[in-house]
């Protein structure tokens, strides 16, 4: 199949192996969209014994290369407008326009840390990179696509922490929420362009995001850092219906529907994916 040919796909987030950007990024070159690959790391860091050997964006390009797709890699940071504008007009200088994006870029924060506790420069942190970066990167690619008069799709990734309150995280749980808000508005403002913008929020994905809270609770308790997962993960998956957390492959399924045709008139909605938790 190919519902997808002849588009172009702006997505951030993707450098890591076990990310949900990086399959993304996959789902939709195999369905005949061309690439573009936003990380702030070319090849990021990793303390996970099978992820050493990873290439990042340079394995990523491949990886979609083979799949007979072009692709551009672009090295930006998505709370800096102006990389975030120099990656964009690479893009449209290789490709001629972007038709869609997906905003997968963020980062966890502490976890386990009550709000009387969290140091102010976490929480800057945080809402740095998951609500103004998303801010930056919506907004320059939006003008993109009105000024191109260019119908799109824009996909925001937030969390099912952006739903309901979380303890011991609330800095990512606001992040996300602000997520919400910001792309219920922004899909109200683009409807006249004919661009549909909505949120998918995941519950919990067996993905990188959590990899700091592994090595701190190996730390804490003199574990190892694959014990330390298996404990983190029993007691995510204690509290799912479903009985198993998602993958990042599913999460990009949903992902492809709501950037094809498919999905024409939904517009402004968050979607929960979460194995019944909500």
């Amino acid at each position: 199949m190919s519902i997808l040919k002849g588009k172009v796909a702006l997505i951030t987030g993707v450098a890591s192996k076990r990310s949900m950007g990086h399959a993304i990024a996959l789902r939709l070159a195999s369905e005949g969209a061309n690439i573009v690959l936003v990380d702030k790391y070319a090849k990021p860091g990793t303390f996970v014994p099978e992820d050493k050997d990873w290439g990042g964006l340079d394995q990523v390009v491949k990886e979609i290369e083979s799949l007979g797709r072009e692709t551009l890699a672009a090295v930006a940071d998505i709370t800096n407008s102006k990389e975030i504008d120099s990656a964009i007009s690479r893009a449209v200088n290789k490709f001629g326009k972007i038709d869609i994006l997906v905003h997968c870029a963020a980062i966890r924060g502490p976890v386990g840390m009550p709000v009387t506790d969290l140091p102010e420069e976490d929480w800057k942190k945080v809402l740095d990179i998951n609500l103004n970066g998303t801010f930056l990167v919506t907004k320059a690619v939006a003008k993109n696509m009105v000024a191109n008069q260019n119908a799109g799709k824009i996909v925001l990734i937030a969390s099912l922490g952006g739903t309901k309150g979380m303890p011991g995280s609330a800095a990512y749980s606001a992040s996300k929420y602000g997520v919400i808000g910001l792309a219920k508005s922004l899909a109200l403002e683009l409807a006249k362009y004919k661009i549909n913008v909505n949120i998918i929020n995941p519950g919990s994905v067996d993905t990188n995001l959590r990899d700091g809270f592994h090595e701190e609770i190996a730390k804490a308790e003199g574990i190892s850092i694959d014990e330390a997962k298996k404990k983190d993960y029993q007691n995510l998956i204690n509290g799912i219906p479903l009985g198993r957390m998602a993958t990042p492959e599913e999460i990009a399924n949903l992902v492809l529907f709501l950037v094809s045709d498919q999905s024409s008139y939904i517009t402004a909605e968050d979607i929960t994916i979460s194995g019944g938790v909500s």
